[in-house]
């Protein structure tokens, strides 16, 4: 089923998730609702506070821009309760964007590799080195589930001058394919 998504101004987005066990009721079913809705909406990641879920589950899917970024090749996952362990010394900076703030692209500076510890959709604990978009693409679905947006890494210029789009985002005045769903 294709869930509506959470978007900027929305409380939900900005609470730090909650951990979820093997006992979390309908888990299988909301993963199924939450890749539906990543590919119906054309992402590459969804996090559940975007489906308004303050749970630490995050989907993905990076396969399709396997093309310009090979280590996206066959990157699907499933991360149940992750945690960044490390963070590489080296930073670059790529343009971004996010369902949750439809229609603004920024460039973001983030680190170029990780180390990252979760369960995967059966509870078996997996530590993964992650380099380049790879690295990036979790980075992003991570700072859903810590109520961080890619927003709050720009600059405070850059925020102001953005103000007018969120606002509107924040009242649904937004041009987009897919359901949204506002404060």
């Amino acid at each position: 089923m294709i869930l509506p998504v959470t978007v900027y101004g929305h409380p939900v987005l900005r609470k730090v998730a909650d951990e979820i066990d093997e006992d979390y009721e309908g888990l299988e079913k909301l993963i199924d609702n939450m890749w539906d809705t990543m590919y119906h909406t054309d992402g590459i990641g969804l996090a559940a506070p975007q489906i308004g879920k303050s749970i630490r589950l995050i989907v993905i899917d990076a396969t399709p821009m396997a093309e310009d970024f090979p280590e996206l090749e066959g990157f699907k996952r499933v991360l149940i309760n992750p945690i960044i362990l490390e963070s590489g010394d080296d930073q670059c900076n790529e343009s971004e964007g996010c369902l949750s703030l439809p229609g603004i692209r920024e460039e973001v500076k983030r680190p170029t590799s990780i180390k990252i510890e979760y369960e995967n959709e059966n509870f078996e604990l997996v530590e993964e080195e992650l380099d380049g978009f790879a690295a990036r693409v979790v980075q992003h679905e991570y700072d859903h589930v810590e109520g961080v947006l890619f927003v709050d890494h720009l600059s405070s210029l850059k925020k102001r001058l953005l103000k007018s789009k969120l606002t509107a985002i924040a009242k649904g005045k937004v041009d987009v394919s897919y359901r949204i769903k506002t404060a």
